[in-house]
């Protein structure tokens, strides 16, 4: 008991330095994988519980009671009626769970509800800058349905059963094709065979430019300043953007290095991008306050985590609470 104590204590403490050094920004961080850790330890004990400890503690108590009993009857036949001590504190205390069992077995139940939640249905995400204003702020508590566009296992995330297809203008979750630790969030805009172009802040896909209407300013409370905002469509959704004209987008002065960058046709218009198979373009709702796949390319099949779909929370803000397109 001493030793799964010690290791208990040990794998706490390992938690606590990873946590930690996530946190601080010593690493980067995997919840998936973290969380699928977290199952299969926890899974190990609650086994351990169920066959061996528990087992173990039930049969010690049986064995304090007949040693009782035994006592009682010796004395019996002895002209010892009465016989002082009372066996059922010992036999509570004998039952009961170690810290360690239950600080890992006992939560077990918990976390797998948690992972087959988050890995199958839905994930939550908060809004880390302001890429896709006016549609979503930064401080946004987002849900994400990671079967929408089919069934993944965790982790790897390799899809073992189609849904729905992805289309354009749907808002997505995916891991970062420069660093897939991290997960991005964009509005899809370019399918597999499109021609997209974004040139001098007009979008067009195969030669036809995107239905724009003007709706005025717009204030963006994280960058305290006005621009223009326009209803924008997108197959068969319709949504805001945000573009300042006063704020031209600079691509650099030689094309990205990045999987099928030869692709794409940069100028000082803008960019031309014929979409790969198996391959999306992302661009921000904020068009000259996002770096999407004009900068960094174009988001492979595997890559995809979910559809954004609503705003569960914002503490800055309760009113944002909804659905979003």
């Amino acid at each position: 008991m001493t030793a799964m104590s010690s290791l208990t204590a040990g794998l706490y403490g390992a938690l606590l330095v990873y946590i930690g050094g996530w946190f601080l920004g010593f690493w980067t961080g995997n919840f998936s994988l973290l969380l699928f850790m977290l199952t299969l330890v926890t899974l190990g004990y609650w086994l351990a519980e169920r066959f061996h400890f528990k087992p173990q503690r039930e049969a010690a108590a049986v064995r304090l009671e007949a040693n009782d009993a035994t006592r009682r009857a010796e004395l019996k036949k002895m002209g010892i009626e009465r016989v002082d001590g009372d066996v059922q504190e010992a036999k509570t205390r004998l039952l009961m769970q170690p810290w360690w069992l239950d600080w890992t077995a006992g939560l077990f139940p918990v976390i797998l509800v948690v992972f087959l939640l988050r890995s199958f249905l839905f994930e939550p995400f908060k809004i880390p800058s302001g890429s896709m204003v006016p549609t979503l702020v930064v401080g946004d508590l987002i849900l994400v349905s990671k079967f929408h566009y089919g069934v993944r296992l965790p982790v790897v995330n390799k899809k073992i059963v189609d849904n729905n297809p992805v289309q354009r203008g749907d808002v997505m979750v995916f891991r970062y094709p420069v660093d897939p630790r991290l997960d991005y969030i964009k509005r899809v805009v370019g399918l597999p065979g499109d021609e997209v172009a974004y040139l001098n802040q007009k979008l067009s896909i195969n030669g036809q430019p995107v239905e724009t209407v003007s709706k005025g300013e717009h204030y963006d409370d994280d960058s305290l300043s006005y621009a223009p905002l326009f209803s924008e469509k997108l197959g068969a959704v319709e949504h805001q953007i945000r573009v300042d004209p006063r704020r031209g987008t600079y691509y650099g002065p030689e094309p990205h290095r990045f999987p099928f960058a030869e692709n794409c046709r940069y100028s000082p218009e803008g960019v031309v991008c014929k979409v790969p198979p198996g391959h999306y373009f992302m661009m921000g709702d904020n068009r000259d306050n996002s770096q999407d796949s004009r900068f960094w390319g174009f988001v492979p099949d595997e890559n995809i985590v979910g559809k954004a779909f609503f705003v569960w929370m914002n503490f800055g803000n309760l009113g944002r609470i909804g659905a979003f397109k």
